[in-house]
């Protein structure tokens, strides 16, 4: 049984996402460029920059540069990251530039809990109990609980549907004793664990304790079956998703320096448009855009699109 979504929203996180894990400066000029050109191709949400210790991720230390520097295009929604009150202040400055988005993050591995947050559960628990008041002190909603390493983890194995269900039902007290409207639960593939199967699994899962809870997904194409997973939400009626332009990115504490970054945006649009879902992205222009993210970088992205074209570049010329 399948319940296809009429329309999906796209958030791009290729700026932020991408940028925190090359290892040489990017230069701000560039970084900025990407942004304008991403908002000229039909997206809507775009994730510009991480507030975070630019000492961990010195690919963003400088983030009020960029944020100062890009031009906002109308109708567009640009975010910045942030994990702690220092960040969600650097963010604040920029309030009238920045959609402002309040979430408790929590992990579904102990394991990856310590490596990347150098907390116990318990402490990170503790930490997001304050982070969630704090939001709420400065005005900031918290309607988001997020999820990383829902499917499995590289510290810690195979992470059980029922495992994903505990820590959002963690992330839910901690709403309830700060009076956080949670409207959606974003489950992320950190590490590349995800199939179709594990997928439906986990959706499923969360869908008969939440029946009501809009679940987005933020995947990776670490081993190659990104787009399969997508495929596979779409038909569970999944209509939010976090991607990257050109596959940029990865989690620089995941353990695996060499492995692909996000799911590529333009091949989450592409499948969006062979199935007849509507996602409002011009893709020829996106896959422009991602010629440019390469040509930035200074090296090939995983894309296949950057580099094959579009279907419906080839069928144009064969009209």
């Amino acid at each position: 049984m399948t319940d296809l979504p009429r329309r999906v929203e796209i958030h791009e996180e290729g700026p932020r996402e991408g940028f925190q894990i090359e290892p040489g400066p990017i230069p701000t000029a560039d970084k900025i460029r990407l942004i304008e050109a991403l908002a000229e191709t039909g997206l809507r949400h775009i994730q510009a920059c991480s507030f975070v210790n630019t000492r961990l991720v010195p690919g963003w230390a400088d983030a009020e540069a960029v944020v100062q520097g890009f031009r906002a295009k109308p109708g567009v929604h640009y975010t910045g990251l942030f994990f702690n009150g220092n960040g969600l202040d650097r963010a604040l400055a920029f309030k009238d530039k920045l959609t402002i988005n309040g979430s408790i993050s929590l992990t579904a591995s102990a394991g990856f809990t310590r490596k990347n947050l150098n907390r116990s559960p318990a402490e990170n628990l503790d930490a997001m109990k304050k982070h969630s008041a704090l939001q709420q002190s400065k005005g900031i909603a918290v309607t988001r609980i997020g999820v990383m390493a829902a499917f499995g983890c590289n510290y810690q194995g195979d992470i059980s549907p029922a495992e994903v269900v505990s820590t959002l039902r963690d992330g839910m007290a901690i709403a309830e004793q700060t009076d956080a409207p949670i409207s959606l639960f974003s489950l992320a593939d950190t590490m590349g664990w995800a199939t179709p199967a594990r997928i439906e699994r986990v959706i499923n899962e969360v869908r008969n304790h939440w029946p009501d809870m809009t679940v987005a997904l933020h995947l990776h194409d670490t081993r190659g079956l990104a787009v399969a997973n997508a495929h596979a939400a779409l038909k569970l009626g999944v209509t939010e998703f976090d991607s990257t332009v050109g596959g940029l990115g990865g989690c620089p504490f995941a353990g695996q320096p060499k492995a692909a970054g996000n799911i590529c945006t333009e091949e989450l649009v592409l499948l969006c448009a062979e199935m007849g879902i509507e996602t409002g992205v011009d893709l020829d222009a996106l896959i422009e855009v991602g010629r440019m993210a390469e040509q930035i970088v200074g090296h090939q992205l995983p894309s296949e699109l950057i580099h094959a074209g579009s279907l419906d570049a080839f069928r144009r010329q064969a009209a």
